[in-house]
């Protein structure tokens, strides 16, 4: 990826801090694997939110959910107690009823996890349904290159 790139994506990925608690470590102050997980999904959910996109809207008003189908992580480092950590998210893909995203959890620069998830677009049914227009313009314009 050249610096063109790689600046560009940058500037389209979202960015959320968090802060280690207690609640997320084990008894040795290590955050436990599966809560990078829960840190990944407030940040995709903020992502939404900033961009005009409420869960609760779009299950009330649209009848769908964004659910996760698939997901990734790659644990690189440790995060530990009181951390403050930052998330960053890029959308890397989009299909019919699915959204593509890379996020990376950081501490200092420091990349911790690493986690790609696919997130499906889903009725109340529970059946894939197409993203809504408005979502897929937003999420389009965000894209990485």
């Amino acid at each position: 990826m050249t610096l063109t790139a790689l600046t560009t994506a940058a500037a389209n990925a979202h960015h959320f801090p968090i802060r280690v608690y207690y609640e997320d470590t084990d008894a040795g102050g290590i955050v436990y694997y599966a809560n990078y997980l829960k840190f990944a999904e407030r940040a995709r959910t903020e992502m939404l939110r900033e961009a005009g996109f409420h869960h609760t809207a779009m299950m009330e008003g649209d009848g769908i959910m964004l659910a996760v189908r698939r997901v990734s992580a790659d644990y690189l480092r440790p995060a530990k107690l009181d951390d403050a950590l930052g998330v960053t998210t890029s959308v890397t893909g989009l299909g019919a009823a699915t959204i593509d995203l890379d996020q990376c959890i950081r501490r200092e620069g420091q990349e911790l996890c690493r986690v790609h998830v696919t997130i499906a677009c889903v009725g109340r049914d529970g059946r894939p349904v197409r993203l809504p227009t408005e979502l897929r313009a937003v999420l389009s314009s965000n894209m990485q290159s």
